[in-house]
């Protein structure tokens, strides 16, 4: 997520440059074979261009809604992980009568925040994070889940044999929610938990089984292919047809405009129509980054933070007193 004032023109300018390149070289081909090669005939009516461009912009802005969508039902995904975290960490304190078994609860809470934000960081087929844009710019931010290893961060939270049963099973989280669910049914027959608590306990526990699997469903089911596709199919006819729609608009002024350009207006077709077809472009491009909320991008929910955020909450209602504070990030892209 971008936490500074904004991206810079030069920043969105560089990241979308090689649609730009394209459009340049595409535009100037067809305006020269018009004006140079006397292929007249490519000239299209800007009536139908006018139509396809209406229908790409509809298009184009359902996508972008639907994408922003899923990036605002995951911010509200993990702002209730949050909010059930710090539940979690509060119940744990008031209703289990021993501080040991209080601190494995509560850290083994943390060692579930870890195991489904790395989960949420496994790349899927259909993420944009390996095109050649995204990883120029990821020059600027680290992921840390591709930085540190999942079983050196659970080693802070869990034991070594919880460890081995987590690292060898292909959903993390959810074996960890599972030793929850033992650790408190232990408690309950030792006595160290009333029947109350433990009810209250398996509601807590099951809520956060019902937001892992929303924050899964938005990891593993991609905005649909079939409208991502047709998107792109969309704006590439029209930028190439924008040039030729063009021509047809700017041809008739070639014999009432005097001075350098007359007889040349049609060579004004490849700006313009450069750059609207950069801007149907971008929008897409746009669109494509921000469909996978968890994927490492630089406009993704910064689940890396709020797990640090979340673990600090806790820890201090245990009385810790060597809790890190919140550390400043060193760019404007926090993930």
């Amino acid at each position: 997520m971008h936490a500074g004032r904004s991206y810079s023109f030069t920043e969105f300018l560089l990241w979308t440059r090689r649609p730009l390149y394209a459009l340049i070289l595409l535009d100037v081909t067809l305006v020269a074979l018009y004006q140079l090669g006397g292929l007249h005939w490519l000239a299209v009516p800007w009536n139908v261009i006018f139509m396809l461009g209406t229908s790409v912009a509809l298009i184009a802005g359902f996508k972008n809604t639907q994408t922003y969508n899923r990036l605002w039902e995951a911010q509200q995904v993990w702002a209730s992980i949050t909010a059930a975290s710090r539940a979690w960490g509060a119940m744990c304190r008031d209703h289990v009568g021993h501080p040991g078994q209080t601190r494995r609860l509560v850290y083994r809470h943390l060692g579930w925040l870890t195991a489904l934000r790395y989960q949420m960081r496994e790349s899927r087929p259909w993420e944009t994070q390996q095109q050649l844009p995204n990883v120029e710019y990821r020059k600027h931010y680290q992921v840390p889940e591709k930085v540190r290893t999942l079983d050196v961060e659970l080693i802070k939270y869990v034991s070594p044999e919880e460890r081995s049963r987590i690292l060898g099973v292909s959903s993390k989280a959810t074996e960890v929610l599972s030793l929850q669910g033992e650790a408190l049914r232990a408690l309950l027959d030792d006595g160290l938990l009333p029947p109350a608590s433990f009810a209250e306990l398996q509601r807590a526990l099951r809520d956060l089984h019902e937001q892992q699997a929303r924050s899964e469903r938005l990891k593993n089911y991609p905005y649909p292919r079939q409208y991502a596709v047709i998107n792109v199919i969309f704006v590439r006819i029209l930028c190439l047809l924008l040039p030729l729609g063009m021509i047809d608009l700017l041809a008739p002024m070639n014999d009432t405009v005097g001075g350098a350009m007359a007889g040349h207006m049609v060579w004004l077709a490849i700006p313009l129509s450069v750059l609207v077809s950069w801007m149907y472009a971008a929008l897409d491009q746009v669109g494509e980054s921000s469909a996978n909320p968890f994927e490492g991008g630089a406009n993704d929910i910064p689940i890396s933070q709020l797990c640090g955020t979340i673990e600090r909450d806790p820890r201090q209602l245990l009385d810790e007193r060597d809790v890190p504070e919140q550390q400043e990030p060193a760019s404007p892209i926090v993930l």
